[in-house]
């Protein structure tokens, strides 16, 4: 009998979109990376993408793509994300899936996902449909075709959802082997218990369904998708293999499926250079034919099930009491805090479900008068979220409008699905999953449901916050600091909200800084510059405009008038008002202008107090990352007299403090802080630098070992960026002999380097060159062309230094020379 392995990677990350801008900003807890979805793809999406076959010495003998051999499903959020900000690993992802799909019969290798990891059983069925719904048509835009399968948010299932799912066409999908209740061999009437994981994972089962559907259910296998996830297998690809062969039986008179499923973040992420021992297994469960690799959809469309099975409705894989963890204490939790409890999950579900169930008949009614069918638009909104173009839109307004629908009419009709899409969003999973109510995902669903109640209350002219906070109150937190979940609300979400005039406002401060045209993208808004003037005396800045702000969400708009001064580093204040028209906004600006080349800023504060009220905006009114760059830029100055101040202590006192040391005396505190911050600040200067001093770097390095400095992650961040930047201009200019004579001098002295420099993205491009330019220059070496030899001795000496095993990595292009 045939046997064949499956391994599953669910990949996903909770939205992490400040709803109002629809960008991820600045997470300091993810440094040295801008945010989480950021640092978990450089720790695993991406080196999926690219992984590394090594050999015994520790160097790479292949460049293999582990998405084209294991199942895999992306959160749709996610992909969105990465389509926005990794769109090369993205396009990796689909051309991944495109290969699989000619490997496996005609069966690719993705999933799909229901939509924003919503617990499908504790969600409405208006809900449950759209979730499937814009999984499908997120899954077709992305991949090109039909899914098979699709996952369910931690496996989360009741026989209502796998009815849905049925309905909507797709054939199967993964459960935990704990989900299964009863089975029976089809045709036959006695139905067998097998509670408790003891379902047998290697086969497929038909699970009937309320509606006279089927849908085809593949219970993983649980120890060893434990032993991935938690037990360390991953510390050996060879290790690994053998132990998904372990899962076979010679008993078994079937065609055999031995498949995991674990979150995908485990092969990178949760562990480092897991990518590895995945694509080390595969390699070696195929070399030594120990199984046939598939997918789930190849498997079934061999082995349709000869076995039915019952569920237990309302159960998942990470819940051991079945969707509890997102209702209730139930004592699952991530273990770290014992005297922690999680009683907050039931106040804030109940909280979402209130405010869920409160503008559902308000978006119907009103959604009714510009929509033939209100729900039924919603399940199509997906179409815009992907695709937010004039011709999408109009397309759009076209299929589900009564009638063709004035701006501000679209705008209605697109605020009223926002606040839909949003009261979706804020049941995503995570919210509940992790201990503490203030936590960052948990704080995220309730920054969605903020965004609902701004658009109900401006929709509906209802009060809608202050129920909402009530209720939200209940929801209490471990942390004294945060009280509950209304004083979290006021804290955090409250001050994060934007409309219009606070996109005006940090355009105004933000312009001193940013470089705007006449049009400019500010996140998901627009500015143009109806008027705009600037002055400047000393370090003294004041602009003055008329501005016009456009959602490209809604397509809101608004103009206003403002003015803005900068007194220099960190102060900045800006007045922002609706324009009201050039016979109040011209006399405005030509008397702050005025007052303002006087040079009494006493006064102009007292005018800009007078024209635009007391509310006035600052630095602290900025957008998260704009509000840091212009910190950056301000603190820079400051760094400078600091460093300076450090190196003169450093400089001055070194040799006392060097002969204390070597005494065995112990070293002052201060002079050591003054040791680290210099020696760091030096090595990232040098590292800034177009031209390397390798033996100004060998001194610094020197010193900070007998110093015993650790050179810490941001410097390694540093020194990562510059050979990128290196080797990314000679993938443009490959056969450039002086620019790939820099990057090998670079990396000649990363080698006296005490610090592990991540190579990954240098050792992808070398790849590329060696794929596009070696067999050109390797011809013309060898027919005596003096550069080409040089440029080759030079290549395999960077590919030796970048860990490549050159016979190995070079040999294909070496056998089509000879060859040729």
């Amino acid at each position: 009998m045939e046997r064949s392995i499956c391994i599953h990677g669910h990949f996903y990350q909770p939205p992490r979109e400040n709803p109002w801008l629809e960008f991820v900003e600045v997470q300091d807890s993810a440094f040295p990376y801008h945010d989480w979805n950021e640092r978990i793809m450089a720790e695993c999406y991406a080196p999926n993408s690219a992984s590394r076959l090594m050999d015994g010495d520790g160097c790479i003998t292949d460049i293999v793509s582990n998405y084209e051999k294991i199942s895999f499903n992306f959160g749709p959020t996610l992909l969105l994300w990465m389509e926005q900000e990794a769109p090369e690993l993205h396009e990796a992802i689909r051309k991944a899936d495109a290969r699989s799909v000619g490997l496996r019969s005609g069966h690719g290798n993705a999933m799909a996902q229901v939509y924003n990891h919503m617990i499908m059983p504790l969600a409405n069925a208006r809900d449950k449909l759209t979730q499937v719904l814009w999984a499908l048509q997120d899954f077709r835009y992305r991949f090109h075709r039909a899914p098979e399968g699709m996952w369910l948010s931690e496996t989360a299932a009741d026989v209502q959802t796998l009815d849905l799912l049925a309905e909507q066409g797709i054939l199967f999908t993964v459960l935990a082997p704990r989900q299964a209740a009863k089975m029976r061999k089809a045709g036959t009437d006695r139905w067998e218990d097998v509670s408790g994981s003891r379902i047998d994972p290697t086969r497929a089962y038909k699970c009937a369904l309320p509606s006279g559907r089927h849908i085809t259910l593949f219970f993983y296998d649980g120890p060893i998708s434990q032993a991935v996830a938690f037990e360390k297998l991953l510390d050996s690809g060879e290790r690994f293999a053998h132990r998904l062969e372990s899962g076979f039986s010679q008993d078994r008179k079937w065609n055999q499926l031995l498949h995991i499923a674990t979150d995908g973040e485990s092969y990178g992420h949760h562990h480092k250079f897991g990518d590895m021992a995945l694509a080390y297994a595969l390699h070696y469960i195929e070399e030594k034919k120990l199984a046939r690799i598939t997918n789930y959809g190849e498997y079934l469309a061999g082995n349709p099930p000869e076995y039915e099975v019952q569920i237990y409705d309302n159960s998942s894989w990470s819940c051991v009491h079945g969707v509890e963890r997102w209702r209730s204490n139930c004592g699952c939790n991530s273990g770290g805090y014992p005297s922690w409890n999680q009683e907050w999950r039931k106040p804030l579900r109940e909280s979402l479900d209130w405010l869920r169930d409160l503008i559902a008949p308000l978006f119907e009614a009103k959604a009714g008068e510009y929509l033939a069918e209100p729900w039924s638009t919603r399940n199509g909104y997906i179409d815009v979220i992907l695709d937010r173009s004039d011709a999408s839109l109009k397309a759009f307004f076209t299929k589900y409008g009564r009638r063709e629908l004035t701006l501000s009419e679209q705008t209605m009709v697109l605020e009223l699905l926002e606040m839909q899409r949003h009261a979706m969003l804020m049941y995503t999973s995570c919210g509940w999953f992790f201990d503490e109510l203030s936590g960052i995902e948990t704080v995220q669903v309730i920054f969605y449901a903020g965004r609902a109640v701004q658009l109900a209350e401006k929709l509906f002219g209802v009060e809608v916050e202050k129920s909402f906070k009530e209720r939200l109150s209940k929801a209490k937190s471990n942390i004294p600091q945060w009280q509950d979940g209304g004083r979290i609300y006021e804290q955090i979400v409250k001050p994060v909200v934007v409309d219009l005039r606070k996109v005006a406002a940090h355009f105004a401060i933000s312009s001193f800084i940013s470089d705007y045209g006449d049009s400019s993208g500010i996140f998901s808004y627009q500015v143009r510059k109806e008027d705009f003037q600037g002055r400047q005396t000393g370090e003294a800045k004041a602009e003055v405009g008329r501005i016009s702000v456009k959602s490209g969400i809604t397509l809101d708009s608004a103009d206003f008038s403002f003015a803005a001064i900068h007194l220099g580093g960190h102060v900045f204040n800006a007045g922002v008002r609706n324009f009201q028209g050039a016979s109040v906004y011209e006399p405005m600006k030509q008397g702050f202008l005025e007052i303002f080349e006087k040079g009494d800023i006493a006064e102009l504060i007292r005018y800009m107090d007078k024209e635009f009220g007391v509310e006035s905006y600052s630095l602290l009114n900025l957008f998260r990352d704009e509000q840091r760059k212009i910190l950056e830029i301000a603190f820079s100055r400051k760094a400078e007299e600091f460093e300076d101040a450090y190196r003169h202590l450093y400089e001055e006192n070194k040799t006392l403090m060097g002969f204390m040391r070597d005494a065995g005396m112990p070293v002052p505190k201060g002079f050591m802080a003054a040791v680290e911050f210099n020696l760091v600040a030096r090595i990232k200067k040098e590292f800034t630098k177009r031209d390397l001093d390798g033996g100004r770097i060998k001194d610094i390095v020197h010193d900070a070992g007998e110093w015993h400095v650790a050179l810490d992650s941001g410097v390694e961040f540093m020194i990562r960026r510059k050979g990128e930047r290196l080797i990314g201009r000679l993938k443009k200019t490959p056969y450039d002999n002086d620019l790939l004579m820099e990057f090998l001098a670079f990396l000649e002295i990363l080698t006296a380097m005490p610090v592990e420099v991540n190579l990954w993205i240098m050792q992808n491009t070398y790849d590329e060159i060696a794929q596009h330019a070696y067999g050109d220059l390797l011809d013309k070496a060898n027919r005596g062309g003096e550069p080409a030899k040089k440029w080759i001795e030079a290549f395999r000496r960077t590919g030796e230094l970048l860990f490549f095993n050159i016979k190995a990595i070079l040999a294909p292009y070496e056998k089509k020379e000879q060859a040729a």
